[in-house]
């Protein structure tokens, strides 16, 4: 479709189901827009390190290893969603990061000139103080990517 509106569509995942319907939805545009959709996820390193500080996931001679660990399930997790019904016929790219998850989300909408990020309004840490006092991802991504971002909620029969 020449001159289409969204040519490159940015969708973050967190693999929670809000994530999961806004991938959805990033596939129904790109669909409409014959657009190619980045898929992204994002290891937050710092949860990672509190976590591993409180001996939750693992002890500082497995950082490595578990280092390892979670990107193989990122990428398992995204192959699942690019191998999914929505994504049929679709120009896919998938991409797993290490660091806070806004500031590479924007980074990656601006170093792949993205016209349009699609991402959950909540995701798997919805409830956390970080949300309380500095705001969600996905109101940091709004602030932050340089072009538009379309927040995705989970769909109310979901929701029940």
């Amino acid at each position: 479709m020449k001159g289409a509106l969204f040519s490159h569509i940015l969708v973050p995942v967190d693999f929670s189901p809000c994530s999961e319907e806004a991938f959805r939805v990033a596939c129904d545009l790109a669909r409409l827009c014959e657009a190619e959709v980045v898929v992204v996820y994002v290891i937050d390193m710092g949860a990672v390190a509190s976590l591993n500080k409180l001996g939750l996931l693992a002890v500082p001679s497995d950082a490595a290893a578990q280092k390892r660990r979670l990107r193989h399930y990122a990428r398992l997790q995204v192959r699942r969603l690019l191998d999914s019904e929505a994504a049929k016929g679709i120009a896919m790219k998938r991409v797993v990061l290490e660091g806070v998850p806004f500031v590479e989300i924007a980074k990656m909408a601006r170093v792949e000139k993205v016209d349009l990020v699609v991402m959950g309004s909540y995701g798997g840490r919805s409830g956390s103080v970080d949300k309380i006092f500095f705001g969600s991802t996905a109101e940091k991504v709004v602030r932050t990517a340089g072009c538009p971002v379309l927040t995705v909620p989970l769909p109310v029969k979901a929701r029940s």
